[in-house]
Protein backbone atom coordinates (compact mmCIF):
# COMPACT_ATOMS: atom_id res chain seq x y z
CA UNK A 1 0.00 0.00 0.00
CA UNK A 2 1.34 3.41 -0.97
CA UNK A 3 1.76 5.86 1.91
CA UNK A 4 3.58 8.54 -0.08
CA UNK A 5 3.41 9.49 -3.75
CA UNK A 6 4.57 12.38 -5.91
CA UNK A 7 3.42 13.15 -9.43
CA UNK A 8 5.40 15.42 -11.77
CA UNK A 9 6.75 17.31 -8.76
CA UNK A 10 8.63 20.49 -9.69
CA UNK A 11 10.33 23.23 -7.69
CA UNK A 12 11.82 26.08 -9.71
CA UNK A 13 13.58 29.19 -8.49
CA UNK A 14 13.98 32.33 -10.61
CA UNK A 15 13.10 32.85 -14.25
CA UNK A 16 14.67 32.81 -17.70
CA UNK A 17 18.41 32.21 -17.94
CA UNK A 18 18.85 32.26 -14.17
CA UNK A 19 16.11 29.74 -13.44
CA UNK A 20 17.18 26.86 -11.19
CA UNK A 21 15.25 23.61 -11.44
CA UNK A 22 15.73 22.17 -7.96
CA UNK A 23 13.18 19.46 -8.72
CA UNK A 24 12.24 18.76 -12.31
CA UNK A 25 9.37 16.31 -12.61
CA UNK A 26 9.75 13.81 -9.75
CA UNK A 27 7.47 10.77 -9.90
CA UNK A 28 7.89 8.59 -6.84
CA UNK A 29 5.89 6.24 -4.64
CA UNK A 30 6.86 4.76 -1.28
CA UNK A 31 5.16 1.65 0.07
CA UNK A 32 4.11 1.11 3.67
CA UNK A 33 6.97 -0.29 5.74
CA UNK A 34 9.75 0.59 3.27
CA UNK A 35 13.07 2.03 4.42
CA UNK A 36 14.15 4.07 1.40
CA UNK A 37 17.30 6.13 0.96
CA UNK A 38 17.36 9.15 -1.34
CA UNK A 39 20.95 9.66 -2.44
CA UNK A 40 22.56 12.54 -4.29
CA UNK A 41 25.45 14.96 -4.25
CA UNK A 42 25.23 18.40 -2.69
CA UNK A 43 22.83 20.50 -4.77
CA UNK A 44 21.17 17.48 -6.39
CA UNK A 45 17.76 18.38 -4.95
CA UNK A 46 17.46 15.66 -2.33
CA UNK A 47 16.88 18.01 0.62
CA UNK A 48 14.41 20.05 -1.44
CA UNK A 49 12.58 16.81 -2.17
CA UNK A 50 12.48 15.94 1.53
CA UNK A 51 10.98 19.35 2.33
CA UNK A 52 8.31 18.78 -0.32
CA UNK A 53 7.50 15.30 0.99
CA UNK A 54 7.07 16.69 4.48
CA UNK A 55 5.04 19.72 3.48
CA UNK A 56 7.73 22.10 4.73
CA UNK A 57 7.72 23.95 1.41
CA UNK A 58 5.35 24.30 -1.54
CA UNK A 59 5.99 23.02 -5.04
CA UNK A 60 5.97 25.07 -8.23
CA UNK A 61 3.72 22.36 -9.67
CA UNK A 62 2.82 18.72 -9.17
CA UNK A 63 1.39 16.86 -6.21
CA UNK A 64 2.52 15.13 -3.01
CA UNK A 65 0.09 12.63 -1.50
CA UNK A 66 0.63 11.35 2.05
CA UNK A 67 -1.73 8.71 3.45
CA UNK A 68 -4.26 9.57 0.77
CA UNK A 69 -4.14 13.35 1.31
CA UNK A 70 -2.86 15.78 -1.33
CA UNK A 71 -1.00 17.97 1.12
CA UNK A 72 -0.65 21.07 -1.08
CA UNK A 73 -4.44 21.31 -1.24
CA UNK A 74 -4.71 21.69 2.55
CA UNK A 75 -4.96 25.08 4.24
CA UNK A 76 -1.86 26.21 6.12
CA UNK A 77 -3.47 25.38 9.46
CA UNK A 78 -4.74 21.99 8.31
CA UNK A 79 -1.33 21.19 6.81
CA UNK A 80 0.37 22.02 10.12
CA UNK A 81 -1.96 19.68 11.98
CA UNK A 82 -1.67 16.94 9.36
CA UNK A 83 2.11 17.18 9.33
CA UNK A 84 2.28 17.00 13.13
CA UNK A 85 0.11 13.87 13.21
CA UNK A 86 1.20 11.99 10.10
CA UNK A 87 4.86 12.86 9.52
CA UNK A 88 7.80 12.46 11.89
CA UNK A 89 10.98 14.44 11.20
CA UNK A 90 14.54 13.56 12.21
CA UNK A 91 17.09 16.28 11.48
CA UNK A 92 20.86 16.24 11.44
CA UNK A 93 20.94 18.99 14.08
CA UNK A 94 18.50 17.11 16.40
CA UNK A 95 16.40 20.28 17.02
CA UNK A 96 15.81 19.46 20.69
CA UNK A 97 14.48 22.21 22.98
CA UNK A 98 17.40 22.96 25.34
CA UNK A 99 15.29 24.04 28.34
CA UNK A 100 13.14 20.90 28.30
CA UNK A 101 14.29 17.57 29.69
CA UNK A 102 14.41 14.48 27.50
CA UNK A 103 10.95 13.21 28.40
CA UNK A 104 9.45 16.65 27.76
CA UNK A 105 11.19 16.82 24.38
CA UNK A 106 9.84 13.42 23.39
CA UNK A 107 6.20 14.12 24.26
CA UNK A 108 6.23 17.74 23.03
CA UNK A 109 4.47 16.96 19.69
CA UNK A 110 1.62 15.29 21.59
CA UNK A 111 1.26 18.22 23.97
CA UNK A 112 1.27 20.73 21.12
CA UNK A 113 -1.54 18.74 19.54
CA UNK A 114 -3.51 18.45 22.78
CA UNK A 115 -3.37 14.67 22.63
CA UNK A 116 -3.26 12.22 25.51
CA UNK A 117 0.15 10.70 26.13
CA UNK A 118 0.22 6.92 25.63
CA UNK A 119 2.65 6.22 28.45
CA UNK A 120 2.98 2.52 27.59
CA UNK A 121 3.93 3.40 24.02
CA UNK A 122 6.42 6.05 25.18
CA UNK A 123 7.95 3.53 27.59
CA UNK A 124 8.26 1.02 24.74
CA UNK A 125 10.02 3.56 22.52
CA UNK A 126 12.51 4.77 25.12
CA UNK A 127 13.27 1.17 26.13
CA UNK A 128 13.90 0.19 22.50
CA UNK A 129 16.18 3.20 22.05
CA UNK A 130 17.97 2.63 25.37
CA UNK A 131 17.38 6.11 26.80
CA UNK A 132 15.14 5.29 29.78
CA UNK A 133 17.87 6.39 32.22
CA UNK A 134 18.20 9.80 30.53
CA UNK A 135 14.59 11.01 30.64
CA UNK A 136 15.18 13.74 33.21
CA UNK A 137 18.46 15.00 31.78
CA UNK A 138 18.70 18.11 29.62
CA UNK A 139 19.82 17.69 25.98
CA UNK A 140 23.20 19.32 26.73
CA UNK A 141 23.95 16.49 29.16
CA UNK A 142 23.72 13.88 26.42
CA UNK A 143 26.15 12.81 23.72
CA UNK A 144 25.38 13.40 20.05
CA UNK A 145 24.29 9.80 19.59
CA UNK A 146 22.00 9.98 22.61
CA UNK A 147 20.47 13.23 21.38
CA UNK A 148 19.76 11.62 18.03
CA UNK A 149 18.02 8.74 19.83
CA UNK A 150 15.81 11.32 21.54
CA UNK A 151 15.05 12.90 18.16
CA UNK A 152 14.05 9.47 16.84
CA UNK A 153 11.80 8.89 19.86
CA UNK A 154 10.13 12.29 19.33
CA UNK A 155 9.52 11.42 15.67
CA UNK A 156 7.92 8.08 16.63
CA UNK A 157 5.74 9.21 19.52
CA UNK A 158 2.84 10.52 17.40
CA UNK A 159 2.68 7.18 15.52
CA UNK A 160 3.11 8.88 12.12
CA UNK A 161 2.62 7.19 8.78
CA UNK A 162 6.07 8.19 7.60
CA UNK A 163 9.42 9.21 9.09
CA UNK A 164 11.58 11.66 7.11
CA UNK A 165 15.23 11.72 8.14
CA UNK A 166 17.60 14.38 6.78
CA UNK A 167 21.22 13.16 7.07
CA UNK A 168 20.42 11.72 10.52
CA UNK A 169 23.97 10.44 11.10
CA UNK A 170 25.82 13.41 9.59
CA UNK A 171 27.21 14.65 12.91
CA UNK A 172 27.98 11.23 14.37
CA UNK A 173 31.11 9.10 14.54
CA UNK A 174 31.33 5.73 12.78
CA UNK A 175 30.30 3.60 15.77
CA UNK A 176 27.31 5.80 16.60
CA UNK A 177 26.35 5.93 12.93
CA UNK A 178 26.10 2.13 12.96
CA UNK A 179 23.98 2.22 16.11
CA UNK A 180 21.57 4.91 14.86
CA UNK A 181 21.04 3.22 11.48
CA UNK A 182 20.44 -0.06 13.25
CA UNK A 183 17.93 1.60 15.55
CA UNK A 184 16.09 3.20 12.64
CA UNK A 185 15.74 -0.19 10.98
CA UNK A 186 14.64 -1.76 14.27
CA UNK A 187 12.06 0.90 15.13
CA UNK A 188 10.80 0.94 11.55
CA UNK A 189 9.98 -2.76 11.84
CA UNK A 190 8.79 -2.71 15.45
CA UNK A 191 6.51 0.33 15.14
CA UNK A 192 5.46 -0.21 11.49
CA UNK A 193 7.06 3.03 10.30
CA UNK A 194 7.82 3.91 6.70
CA UNK A 195 11.19 5.69 6.60
CA UNK A 196 12.69 7.93 3.93
CA UNK A 197 16.29 8.92 4.64
CA UNK A 198 18.25 11.59 2.79
CA UNK A 199 21.99 10.93 2.49
CA UNK A 200 24.93 11.46 0.20
CA UNK A 201 26.66 8.37 1.61
CA UNK A 202 26.45 5.40 -0.75
CA UNK A 203 27.61 2.96 1.93
CA UNK A 204 24.80 4.00 4.28
CA UNK A 205 22.24 3.72 1.52
CA UNK A 206 23.11 0.06 0.98
CA UNK A 207 21.66 -0.69 4.43
CA UNK A 208 18.20 0.38 3.21
CA UNK A 209 15.52 -1.60 1.40
CA UNK A 210 15.58 0.75 -1.57
CA UNK A 211 17.98 3.34 -2.99
CA UNK A 212 16.73 6.28 -5.06
CA UNK A 213 19.41 8.35 -6.80
CA UNK A 214 18.64 11.97 -7.64
CA UNK A 215 20.79 14.39 -9.64
CA UNK A 216 19.93 17.80 -11.12
CA UNK A 217 16.41 17.53 -9.73
CA UNK A 218 15.63 14.23 -11.48
CA UNK A 219 15.52 10.60 -10.39
CA UNK A 220 18.26 8.81 -12.31
CA UNK A 221 18.08 5.41 -10.61
CA UNK A 222 15.65 3.58 -8.33
CA UNK A 223 16.49 0.08 -7.14
CA UNK A 224 16.94 -2.32 -4.25
CA UNK A 225 20.54 -3.01 -3.21
CA UNK A 226 21.81 -6.37 -4.44
CA UNK A 227 22.95 -7.25 -0.96
CA UNK A 228 20.39 -6.21 1.62
CA UNK A 229 22.19 -7.93 4.49
CA UNK A 230 23.66 -5.55 7.11
CA UNK A 231 27.24 -4.57 6.40
CA UNK A 232 29.81 -2.89 8.61
CA UNK A 233 30.92 0.56 7.51
CA UNK A 234 34.59 1.40 7.62
CA UNK A 235 35.56 4.59 9.50
CA UNK A 236 36.23 6.24 6.12
CA UNK A 237 32.76 5.32 4.80
CA UNK A 238 31.09 6.67 7.93
CA UNK A 239 33.04 9.91 7.71
CA UNK A 240 31.73 10.31 4.17
CA UNK A 241 28.28 10.52 5.71
CA UNK A 242 29.30 13.69 7.54
CA UNK A 243 27.51 17.03 7.55
CA UNK A 244 26.12 18.23 4.25
CA UNK A 245 25.72 21.91 3.49
CA UNK A 246 22.70 21.33 1.27
CA UNK A 247 19.37 22.52 2.66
Amino acid sequence: MKVLETKDLKKYYGNGDIQVKALDGINLSIEKGEFAAIVGTSGSGKSTLLHMLGGLDYATSGTVTVSGKKIFELSENDLTIFRRRQIGFIFQSYNLVPILNIYENIVLPLELDGRKIDTAFVDDIVHTLGIESKLYNLPTQLSGGQQQRVAIARALVTKPSIILADEPTGNLDSKTTQEVLGLLKLTGKQFSQTIVMITHNEALSQLCDRVIHIEDGKIIDDRSPRNTLPKTLSPEESRQGGASNEK
